[in-house]
């Protein structure tokens, strides 16, 4: 898919972004991880899919605003002060939305992953969550804004061709617009979180 048609794609209903991104890898120097859950998030409260769990739903701050851009940048931020979660935004330009990757499975640079992580889990479960993911594919809040689409970024989502059988469910973690079922993975694989 052309980084034009993926950024159209992206560019719609935050749910039909997390589906387009889930199964898709995401390559950051050596290691490429394949994305295998996610979370869509909608909009401010005066968007087309007001979400109160949302970052973005009380409006555009200096911390989200990449987020109101446009679709297919990085936009990153730390979660109870130590953990770097990654998300891909998502809708129109102006509107807000995004995707939360919460796992992936690394494809290539397992050795590099082992050595930024510094655990004896499983190679399936050293991205197996938000934090972890944000951990073991090296970024950081530094990295915000970041065009994933662009061919010569440091940080390139390719876009899957198939997927393979996809579960829903609620999303993890929130106490607001608890009842979506915005949360995406590949059904049965062994590096979706718990």
């Amino acid at each position: 898919m052309t980084p034009g048609r993926a950024r159209e794609r992206l560019s719609g209903h935050p749910l039909a972004a997390a589906r387009l991104v889930l199964g898709s890898v995401l390559e950051v120097g050596e290691v490429r991880a394949r994305i295998v859950e996610v979370e869509a998030y909608g909009s401010p409260a005066d968007g087309p899919w007001p979400d109160p769990a949302a970052h973005i739903y009380p409006g555009p701050t200096p911390r989200n605003a990449v987020m109101f851009g446009p679709a297919g940048h990085l936009y990153v931020y730390l979660s109870y002060g130590i953990h770097q979660c990654v998300n891909v935004t998502a809708g129109p330009d102006g509107e807000g939305g995004g995707v939360l990757l919460r796992a992936a499975a690394i494809e290539s640079g397992i050795e590099l992953v082992r050595e930024r992580r510094a655990v004896r889990d499983p190679d399936a479960r050293l991205a197996a969550g938000p934090g972890r993911l944000g951990q073991a594919l090296g970024i950081t809040v530094a990295d915000k804004g970041i065009d994933v689409l662009s061919p010569d970024s440091a940080v390139r989502l390719e876009i899957a061709a198939r997927r393979g059988p996809v579960a829903s469910g609620p999303r993890i973690g929130i106490s607001k617009a608890v009842e979506l079922s915005w949360r995406l993975w590949l059904d049965g694989h062994p590096a979706v979180s718990r």
